[in-house]
């Protein structure tokens, strides 16, 4: 595809192709530059190149990958569905993506199934996925299935233009009613597999901000609602742990795995979901009622 538009004079090439409509994310942009598929005047740039008026900008769009994970027949909830995307309903238990120890039987081999023409922009191993939830958190995820799709919701993501509203049930009694938990985090210094608050600026960490609304209070828990404006890995989980408020059944950040003698598993739920769809440009949102493990689980809090 070659772009004869005139240009901007002082405009970064990453920067200019980006907002030219493309369907193309800035990273994917920035990816196609490293491979040298991106040329000025015939010429392969870098991503700091600043254009001149009446520069060419050619780009040469690899075809996607095969993709080579395994398509399984595994039961999906889906919420909605279109040409470009699809809603579902994640159980607890299921893994986002194949991954070393998970090869099969996660959400990736299940769309697969369910979906033929699946956006590659997310790489072989995670095709269409644009977020995720852990494995132990039910509730809605959307899935790119268009190109269109998966460069629009990323960008969404990204901006932080997605409503994301969960519901959490934790350990103690949470004061004040509401309020908002803004720390950085980074992986832990010592347990690589968990996530942390990071104080020390000597460590990589990235700012994180959870807002928080308690619909329910006993003597020993909270029903709590809340809504991410950043998405970081395990930033719940890291934050209720942080403000001494473990989620119930989070036995990896100090959460106990049984209400009385109820087992229990990790009690969180992505109960909202609001984007604006790729295609029409109309805002969509989607409400999601809790599991009835959770339901069982608020009916025995004391």
């Amino acid at each position: 595809m070659d772009l004869f538009k005139k240009t901007k004079e002082k405009v970064r090439l990453d920067k200019y192709l980006a907002t030219q409509k493309l369907g193309l994310s800035r990273a994917y942009i920035q990816k196609l530059i490293d491979q040298g598929r991106i040329l000025v005047n015939d010429r392969p740039a870098k991503h700091s190149h600043v254009l001149k008026l009446d520069d060419k900008v050619s780009i040469d769009i690899p075809p996607p990958k095969k993709l080579e994970i395994t398509a399984e027949n595994i039961p999906l909830d889906i919420v909605y569905e279109d040409k470009d995307l699809l809603v579902i309903n994640k159980q607890r238990g299921l893994v986002v993506h194949p991954a070393v120890g998970n090869w099969t039987g996660t959400l990736v081999n299940a769309i697969l199934y369910h979906v033929n023409d699946l956006s590659g922009i997310g790489g072989v191993g995670r095709p269409g996925i644009v977020h995720r939830l852990d494995k132990e958190t039910s509730g809605l995820m959307v899935v790119a299935k268009s190109d269109l799709a998966h460069s629009s919701l990323a960008k969404q993501f990204k901006d932080r233009q997605v409503k994301k509203l969960y519901v959490a049930l934790v350990h103690g009694s949470i004061k004040p009613d509401d309020g908002f938990i803004q720390t950085k985090i980074g992986r832990h210094p010592v347990n690589r597999k968990k996530f942390a608050v990071i104080k020390d600026a000597n460590l990589k960490s990235r700012e994180a901000l959870t807002f928080f609304k308690v619909l329910k209070r006993s003597k020993n828990y909270s029903l709590v609602e809340l809504t991410l404006k950043t998405g970081r890995t395990h930033q719940i989980r890291v934050h209720l742990s942080h403000l001494g408020h473990p989620l119930v059944g989070d036995k990896t950040y100090g959460g106990r795995t049984k209400i009385g003698d109820l087992p229990v598993s990790v009690m969180l739920h992505a109960e909202t979901l609001g984007f604006t769809h790729p295609r029409t440009n109309k805002y969509m949102e989607f409400k999601q009622a809790l599991p009835e493990d959770m339901k069982d689980a608020i009916q025995n809090i004391t």
